[in-house]
């Protein structure tokens, strides 16, 4: 029963990732009037998750009020919807209002979607359950750039957006059937200090910091590796081939990362500081010249992202109140977010000034200066529920 339920939890993150980082992936190679330069391609890739940054907190706090499947419904509905807009109107303008109701959408369906995996699955199991939840969405990230190069070949901008259409509405009929409905859970009065208390203390902002790392750099690396293939001499599907691996290495990563912190033989601040280093390096990696820095750069940052995922919301998830899990959740993927929109734009406005190199290099001295920060910093992981004082689970947990 337990894996029908979690069947459409893992699509519709397998939907936002491959919709996002499809179209991410294939703007920088796309010939169209759309995208004329590499400030209109980091403003293009913005766009999604700038809408995802106004409104995941709001979402996350309406799944807590109603219900996070209610919630998830018509998420996927709207995203099913924003797909179709450019699907029928094909032209640049409407390009940008489709990734913008594509963001809005996914703001709705994609932190109910991490409420209801925390929800349908035990606390012992959260490392596992977040672990594979995260491998469904980097399949998504792993076949976007590929599938997605293959149908923008096939039939241009258009034909992925058919496809996006025909994927959120078959996932959210999926999600009707299967997916329970979860009563939300009775709150107490929440003031705003309360929630900034709460939302400033070390055990939400140090994984929302990693995660948003994390997500700056999958987001630079699906939009501008393909950029810095092409330098390199690579085609197009040789690139989206080099973006899927960087993805593809978050996926291996990740459930085995679940699994380690589930048995305690993994800790969230060790794993999320290694995950920034190896980060940092990828990106480090992507300012060599030729094939072998692409590569390089796709397998550091997809296995650093793999490590941060499932342990940064698993370490959200034991620390939020319960009936406040949607809330937590919006405003974790809001640092996400806001990560998931700033790098593209941090490397653009760089590169524009320097080359595509520098801004590279600048994402990366900011994360590696992030991962020492947090070798400096004292240990907080102890005030998450659940765990030791040095961040690990206390010794293995029963299946």
């Amino acid at each position: 029963m337990a894996r029908r339920q979690m069947g459409p939890l893992h699509a519709a993150g397998f939907t936002t990732a491959f919709g996002a980082h499809a179209i991410a992936a294939n703007l920088g190679g796309f010939s169209g009037d759309a995208v004329t330069s590499l400030l209109v391609l980091g403003g293009l890739l913005a766009l999604y998750d700038g809408a995802e940054v106004l409104l995941k907190p709001v979402f996350g706090s309406l799944a807590d009020r109603i219900g996070a499947r209610p919630v998830l419904l018509g998420g996927l509905v709207a995203f099913a919807l924003a797909s179709a807009v450019y699907a029928l109107a094909d032209s640049p303008g409407w390009l940008w209002a489709a990734r913008l109701g594509q963001g809005a959408a996914a703001s709705a369906f994609s932190p109910a979607a991490s409420a209801l995996v925390a929800r349908l699955n035990p606390a012992a199991r959260h490392g596992r359950a977040f672990g594979s939840y995260g491998f469904s969405k980097s399949i998504g990230y792993t076949l976007g750039p590929l599938l997605g190069g293959l149908l923008v070949w096939a039939g241009g901008l258009r034909l992925l957006f058919v496809v996006l259409t025909v994927l959120g509405a078959a996932v959210a009929l999926w999600a009707r059937l299967a997916v329970p409905v979860v009563a939300p859970l009775p709150k107490t009065r929440q003031t705003v200090l309360d929630l900034a208390r709460r939302l400033s203390a070390p055990a939400f902002l140090g994984p929302t910091a990693a995660l948003a790392a994390a997500t700056a750099a999958l987001s630079v690396g699906v939009g501008f590796l393909p950029v810095a293939g092409r330098t390199a001499g690579l085609g197009p599907i040789a690139t989206g081939a080099a973006v899927s691996v960087l993805a593809l290495c978050a996926a291996l990563v990740q459930p085995r990362a679940g699994r380690a912190l589930d048995h305690g033989r993994l800790s969230p601040r060790t794993g999320m500081v290694v995950g920034l280093i190896s980060t940092a390096a990828g990106l480090a990696a992507a300012t060599l010249p030729g094939p072998a820095g692409v590569l390089a750069a796709a397998v550091l940052v997809g296995a650093g992202t793999g490590l941060i995922t499932p342990l940064g919301f698993a370490a959200l998830a034991a620390a939020a109140p319960p009936e406040r899990l949607g809330q937590t959740m919006g405003s974790a993927e809001l640092g996400r977010e806001l990560g998931d929109a700033g790098g593209p734009l941090l490397v653009a406005g760089v590169a524009s000034l320097t080359a595509l190199d520098g801004g590279f290099a600048t994402l990366s001295v900011l994360i590696a200066a992030g991962a020492l920060l947090a070798l400096c910093r004292r240990r907080v992981d102890h005030t998450v529920p659940g765990l030791d004082q040095s961040g690990a689970r206390p010794g293995p947990r029963p299946e």
